[in-house]
């Protein structure tokens, strides 16, 4: 007989693992299933010799106190349940390009943004605050970013048909500083074509809030969350992939996994990918322009990694991160010419509990075509499932691996001579640990030109199914934070829930 709940949740990420923590705290039966070993979605971590690397979460934003992330992150027992380090204020992201020896810097804070910026550029200090003032207008119209009650979640809709490079471009006609303002657009994999102005503005705003890192790798968080969870009476089932959704009359009665087991509940909120979500329901459920529009939306694109291992007091350990960029146009470029590879390159060094002067490791990140790995679509490889796709395979990482160490030593010449070894991510590994067809990043992409196309709300046009996670509001951990609140709303109560969040949210740290 099926396990029976008030909640079933598919899949651990951050949004699943925040909608159960939700539900629980409000009185709910909750069970959380995922299909991996390791909790937490993009905050998945791996280790190699003793040297942690992050997946998906970077860096984050919005973590000063009293910040929004921050007031939500207290909420869910984070600000003190993770070990966090706050990126430089001079410079957390620095901005370099082929040919080019200066370096750029984003400094925290707007008015130390406008004023480094001023520095680097002294005829556009105009331009330089009427960009910090059109983006904080932009983020102010976002009530939920604020942790504001409305019963909209926008409160200028005209705001989400405006272009980020169309604004961008418009200020000035100096088109190094144009490329200074979106020089960190790989933090949405964004295309000049389509990324809307609201994605730039509430990504930018909440770095300039406060840049932080987790230190020893973003798991924690998913610790935290699943312990809270767990202190809640929610359960959570590792290595348990739902194969498919059971329904009777239009609703979802259970979720059935591979290993036979079935759980039951009320409803139902799927954290994962919703084509993939819809892909468990019956062929007969799953029809109409409803599944038909939300499945044909285009994904972001994916990215390739190297994680290098770094020989013991080789690298200094960077409190920021850089953004390397070798073309002119810094906004992604899907079409890109697989020759050109790299186009843009973002290092980082991950901040450990023994990190002091010297970096333990470092990660080489850049976006990709999932099609460049199309070769190997059909082989799967993960923990639970290990699998081997081939000695090509192993070439094609070394290649693009030698590629983006070569874009690396444009910046820091000496790099080879610290590299003990290498491990690499590909948008294979996305897909098969994190679950998108393709292994988008950023997943759904957002599009000016038809804004609401791509809003996905909670609710499914399956009674009981809901979804949550980076498709239904924004990609990051802000828009997956907000995510969830917009999901489990559908359940408590907006004003009960953020009036909640409000009182409960830790503001001594």
């Amino acid at each position: 007989m099926a396990q029976q709940f008030d909640f079933v949740i598919l899949g651990s990420g951050l949004g699943g693992l925040q909608c159960g923590y939700i539900l629980a705290d409000f009185g709910f039966s909750v069970c959380i299933l995922e299909k991996n070993h390791q909790l937490g979605g993009c905050l998945q971590v791996f280790a190699r010799e003793k040297t942690v690397f992050d997946t998906g979460v970077h860096y984050i934003g919005g973590l000063d106190h009293g910040q929004d992330l921050y007031r939500y992150f207290s909420y869910f027992g984070l600000m003190d349940g993770v070990k966090w380090k706050r990126l430089d204020s001079e410079g957390f992201d620095r901005i370099t390009f082929s040919g080019d020896p200066q370096t750029y810097h984003h400094d925290q804070g707007w008015d130390a943004f406008v004023q480094r910026l001023t520095a680097h550029f002294p005829s556009e200090k105009d331009a330089i605050a009427q960009y910090r003032d059109t983006i904080e207008q932009v983020a102010a119209n976002f009530p939920m970013d604020r942790l504001e009650y409305s019963d909209t979640d926008h409160l200028d809709p005209g705001l989400l048909y405006l272009s980020a490079s169309e604004f961008i471009n418009g200020l000035t006609g100096n088109e190094r500083l144009r490329d200074v303002l979106a020089g960190s657009s790989l933090l949405h994999a964004a295309t000049a074509e389509r990324c809307p102005l609201f994605v730039h503005a509430l990504t930018t705003n909440g770095y300039m809030h406060g840049a932080w890192r987790c230190v020893d790798g973003g798991s924690q968080i998913a610790k935290v969350l699943a312990k809270g969870v767990h202190g809640r009476g929610g359960i959570i089932h590792r290595r348990t992939e739902v194969t498919h959704l059971r329904t009777d009359g239009g609703r979802i009665t259970s979720a059935v996994c591979a290993d036979g087991r079935e759980f039951s509940a009320r409803n139902f909120i799927s954290n994962i990918h919703p084509k993939n979500t819809f892909d468990l329901l019956p062929p007969g459920v799953r029809k109409g322009p409803y599944f038909k529009r939300i499945t044909s939306l285009p994904n972001s694109l994916s990215s390739f990694s190297a994680h290098i291992v770094c020989r013991p007091g080789s690298f200094p350990f960077l409190n920021h991160n850089h953004y390397h960029h070798r073309s002119s146009n810094v906004f992604a470029q899907p079409d890109y010419k697989v020759e050109d590879w790299p186009l843009i390159m973002m290092l980082s060094t991950p901040a450990s509990s023994r990190t002091g002067e010297f970096a333990d490791g470092m990660t080489l990140l850049s976006y990709m075509r999932s099609s460049e790995v199309a070769l190997w679509a059909d082989t799967h490889n993960t923990i639970v499932q290990p699998g081997y796709r081939g000695e090509d395979y192993e070439e094609f990482k070394r290649d693009r691996t030698e590629r983006l160490i070569a874009a690396a030593e444009e910046i820091f010449p000496d790099i080879r001579s610290c590299i003990q070894s290498v491990h690499c991510t590909t948008p294979l590994t996305f897909r098969d640990y994190i679950g998108t067809d393709d292994g988008s990043m950023y997943g759904l992409e957002k599009d000016f030109r038809s804004p609401l196309r791509t809003f996905i709300p909670p609710h499914t046009k399956v009674s009981n199914l809901y979804l949550t996670g980076q498709n239904i509001n924004l990609h990051g951990m802000a828009g997956v934070t907000i995510s969830s609140v917009l999901t489990c709303s559908s359940f408590v109560g907006r004003k009960e829930l953020i009036g909640r969040i409000r009182s409960q949210s830790n503001e001594t740290r």
